[in-house]
């Protein structure tokens, strides 16, 4: 793991740990507007995960400076040919580069049938292990968990079987007092153990107890994704106090009767959810072929959540 030490303003030692998406596709339906369907890259701390992968996904990894090969787990949230039609071309050309680390999908069962009848009569046989884990679309559970990373799912109402996906960041460390323990000549070898919250004990016997040398450890970060769907009170259980909320927006409130027709959320309703849900940052996307301009998007769901922005192609947000 990449591990920065930086001595801030304040005399705190930190380790830069990096959490944050790329928005490679932010447009429902159909490409529009030179908006591409929806696809993300979550990185944290180099981990890099791949949420939904619409048509021409490999392309935006190439124009953002993403290699492919880095990814080690993609999720797909439903079948709808936007979230996923980008996914057979980019597995293929892994395999045609030569990829040999694992690759694990997550999604609909359905997903691998899809799959294997793609590449049975293209008589593809990937040079890589593609392992695939089915979700189920009824019920919430954990999906993927590390040391430093979980990921769950939970169920959305959307016209077929759709789910969302969070992700919460591991217990973090505690910040250490870097003016403190560099005055006490504290050799850095020690520095992990004490951010664990261990007293360190020099060559004399001497205590010095982690609370005196260190900060409580920052609250765990959490990114949570609610694709498709029509707004429900069923999965705000799951979406609580996250600190950077993606949701659909794929229409103004003026027509929230076809957003309900079609199982979609309009952007006054993405507002109120963040707000109803404690978010800290709201981010829209899945925007409508009919709107050119999204300016109109914004300022709805800021007349319920003012902490709201754009997602944009090409740009990084902070988790």
């Amino acid at each position: 793991m990449r591990t920065n030490w930086n001595l801030n303003t304040g005399g705190q030692l930190k380790i830069n740990m990096k959490f944050e998406v790329l928005i490679l596709g932010n447009s429902s339906a159909t490409p529009m507007f030179d908006r591409h369907p929806t696809s993300q890259v979550l990185n944290f701390n180099e981990q890099l995960f791949l949420i939904d992968c619409g048509e021409g996904t490999q392309m935006q990894l190439s124009r953002y400076g993403i290699k492919s090969n880095r990814l080690g787990h993609i999720f797909i949230s439903h079948l709808h040919g936007d979230h996923y039609l980008g996914l057979v071309g980019l597995l293929s050309s892994m395999h045609l580069v030569g990829r040999k680390s694992d690759l694990h999908l997550y999604g609909p069962a359905a997903l691998k049938e899809i799959l294997d009848i793609q590449f049975l009569h293209s008589e593809t046989v990937l040079r890589y292990n593609l392992i695939f884990h089915p979700i189920s679309p009824d019920e919430p559970g954990v999906i993927f968990e590390n040391r430093t990373m979980k990921v769950s799912t939970f169920p959305l109402t959307h016209r077929i079987a759709c789910t969302g996906f969070r992700f919460d960041e591991g217990p973090r460390a505690r910040t250490l007092l870097g003016d403190v323990v560099q005055a006490l000549n504290i050799p850095t070898v020690y520095y992990p153990a004490i951010k664990k919250g261990m007293d360190y004990v020099d060559e004399n016997g001497n205590v010095y107890p982690a609370d005196q040398l260190s900060l409580p450890a920052p609250k765990s970060r959490s990114y949570v994704y609610c694709s498709d769907t029509v707004r429900t009170a069923d999965y705000l259980p799951y979406v609580q106090h996250a600190d950077l909320m993606y949701h659909e927006s794929t229409f103004l409130h003026d027509m929230v009767d076809r957003a309900k027709e079609t199982f979609h959320t309009t952007a006054l309703e993405a507002g109120e959810i963040a707000k109803e849900t404690h978010a800290r940052k709201l981010l829209l996307g899945h925007y409508s072929a009919r709107y050119r301009d999204l300016n109109p998007l914004l300022e709805e769901a800021r007349t319920a959540f003012p902490n709201t922005e754009l997602s944009i192609e090409g740009k990084w947000f902070s988790v």
